[in-house]
């Protein structure tokens, strides 16, 4: 079964993707642990994106390898992917449906085990149960993007990307995504975060990963306070 795929690392090594004659990445190096949250930063047009898009297997790499624990990225892509969540600026979620509605069907698309209890967890995790069942196109900015959390979380997924998450959110909602994200390091995850948020990433970083036309620049370790 697909979901049951495993891995406590993700490496990436010599990672270039070209688009015409325009290299996004021009030979990557990195590599993701356990518990850990990696803030990749870099200025607009550094990849930062494009090595989210290959690591969440939405693209393929030019050249280059990504290792899931011991598994090809090219070998077993469709298992890998239901191990993967991903949560950006843009949420995912059908604007005519309801957030239950849009939940039940991502559910259905990972072959979710046991869809009542963990919907009703993530309700009452992300207090989204007085709005849940409206459609998803009345809901405010926070509010969708506490359901599209839901949704990257849904199927328990070993590797966490985040891209831009905290755009447009008030500080409530910035400081609920931040918890959530602590949560899923406690837990174990494979996070790595993209943000222009200075304060966000000096609170959540454990790794500083520093892109800058395409190459890592720096990687450095973070001291994260509790």
């Amino acid at each position: 079964m697909a979901g049951t795929l495993d891995f406590d690392t993700v490496t990436a090594r010599g990672l270039v993707k070209a688009y015409g004659p325009t290299r996004a990445l021009a030979g990557v190096d990195v590599k993701l642990g356990p518990g850990q949250v990696t803030v990749l930063e870099g200025p607009n047009g550094s990849g930062k994106s494009t090595l989210l898009g290959l690591l969440a297997l939405l693209v393929r790499q030019t050249r280059g390898t990504i290792h899931y624990g011991k598994h090809d990225a090219n070998d077993a892509s469709a298992a890998l992917r239901a191990r993967i969540g991903v949560l950006a600026h843009a949420a995912m979620i059908y604007p005519d449906l309801s957030g239950r509605e849009s939940l039940r069907l991502f559910a259905a698309l990972h072959g979710t085990a046991d869809v009542d209890a963990r919907l009703e967890s993530l309700l009452e995790r992300f207090e989204i149960g007085t709005f849940v069942d409206r459609p998803a196109r009345t809901y405010s900015r926070g509010q969708l993007q506490r359901v599209a959390l839901a949704r990257a979380l849904l199927h328990s997924p070993r590797l966490l990307l985040l891209d831009e998450p905290s755009t447009g959110l008030d500080v409530t909602s910035v400081e609920r995504l931040a918890r959530a994200v602590e949560e899923e390091r406690e837990n174990g995850t494979i996070i790595v975060l993209v943000t222009h948020d200075e304060p966000l990433a000096d609170r959540l970083a454990n790794v500083r990963v520093r892109l800058e036309r395409g190459r890592v620049v720096s990687n450095s370790a973070n001291e994260v306070t509790p």
